[in-house]
């Protein structure tokens, strides 16, 4: 009968023998193996005492591990399973598979220079063994990757929850932490519609392409991506983009329909700010005939005042109203004229008995303070409306009680 290549035709007595030298020199070969790791990663060396550890226990796991096999080849699932099960959990995470695949090489070649002399069948049962490692540390692996995506995945969906409801709690920042966040900085909310065969993974690459980086919701048919400067820095010929910028940029991966970005917060945890904003955005988007795509919350300040938004209706009056009343009750009143008069200088002017020429005054100084152009059809719409509810809010326009008249 031809020998096979695991030894088990060899003669009975060569076995028993190789296998108790196997076992007396077991200590010696994990000893060798730790000095060939120092020598020949720097990785290594550059690990916690406590890790290091961790990692000749799996090194002399994995000889011993080879001796049992070499004894029994039928075993072969179980011993390899075992030598991961000997190492701490976090040796996982801190680790990598390049970087243990690197640790079976030179593992077999300190095992394979001590043995080889001893005998060619040895020598090819320590090749077969090291294949199974391999493929079994591959398995490994590849279960933790698919673990950590899942818990990842239902994570980045309770973080981004938290932020679209403003439920936030000191949990929050180590949340995101644990989700490996990368962004920093100013933070904002895009809203959108979820496209068919949805590709988070597209998303994540264009986003870091764009230099930001980017939480994901998928609620049904609608698609929240929160957005955060990445640390990377820029080169001084590419500053950063602005994000109604990035915001056309991602365009492409949402569905049809309205494509709403909140206002620019400082950081990530205000991000639930600019989501109220989004998403107050996004249910009134419809009502403007033509919202471009991606449109900027901030623009839809009247329809989402009309809804009912009561961000939308204190940052009309915070910033419009209450500025140009703090500068000059002559913008204000020249202000209302000049809207309702259909936007006409002529017609403006006679109702102030003003030159036409004063009108444009004011109307640049309004501008200039509020940074909205009164000239514009749709600017008019977000001043009137700012007016109106700025005007609600005063003693001026509040309605007098009836004064009785003598018969």
């Amino acid at each position: 009968m031809p020998e096979s290549r695991t030894g088990e035709g060899a003669n009975e007595p060569d076995k028993v023998a190789t296998l108790a030298w196997l076992r007396r020199i077991s200590g010696d070969l994990a000893t060798a193996t730790t000095r060939r790791l120092e020598e020949s990663l720097p990785w290594f060396t550059e690990m916690p005492a406590g890790r290091r550890s961790a990692v000749g226990l799996v090194a002399q796991a994995g000889i011993s591990s080879f001796i049992q096999w070499y004894d029994d080849p039928t075993t072969t699932p179980s011993i390899a399973a075992d030598i991961f099960a000997a190492a701490p959990r976090e040796l996982l995470r801190s680790v990598s598979l390049q970087q243990t695949l690197q640790l079976v090489r030179i593992t077999v070649e300190v095992v394979e220079e001590r043995v080889a002399s001893k005998s060619e069948q040895l020598r090819e049962a320590i090749l077969l063994y090291s294949r199974e490692v391999a493929f079994t540390a591959a398995d490994v692996y590849a279960r933790a990757a698919e673990s950590r995506g899942l818990w990842d995945a239902r994570l980045e969906a309770l973080v981004v929850d938290s932020i679209l409801t403003g439920e936030t709690d000191e949990e929050l920042p180590s949340r995101i932490a644990a989700l490996g966040w990368h962004g920093h900085g100013e933070s904002c909310v895009l809203v959108g519609t979820t496209p068919r065969g949805f590709d988070v993974d597209q998303v994540r690459r264009t986003a870091r392409k764009l230099g930001v980086d980017v939480l994901i919701g998928v609620q049904g048919s609608r698609l929240v991506l929160v957005l955060g400067r990445a640390h990377a820095p820029r080169a001084a010929d590419k500053p950063e983009l602005p994000f109604g910028e990035i915001a056309r940029g991602l365009e492409p991966h949402f569905g049809e329909g309205h494509l709403v970005l909140g206002p620019t917060v400082a950081a990530l945890v205000d991000a639930s700010r600019s989501a109220r904003a989004a998403l107050a955005g996004f249910a009134v988007a419809r009502a403007w005939r033509g919202a471009p795509r991606p449109v900027e919350a901030d623009d839809l300040l009247p329809e989402r005042a009309l809804a009912g938004d009561p961000v939308a209706k204190r940052t009309l009056v915070e910033r419009i109203y209450q500025p140009l009343a703090d500068h000059s009750t002559d913008l204000v009143t020249t202000l209302w004229a000049y809207l309702d008069n259909g936007r006409s200088l002529e017609a403006t002017a006679r109702e102030l008995f003003v030159h036409p020429n004063t009108v444009r005054y004011r109307l640049k100084k309004v501008g200039d303070v509020i940074g909205w152009d009164a000239t514009g059809p749709r600017e008019a719409l977000i001043l009137q409306t700012a007016l109106i509810l700025g005007s609600m809010g005063t003693e001026a326009t509040r309605r007098r009680p009836a004064v009785r008249r003598p018969r």
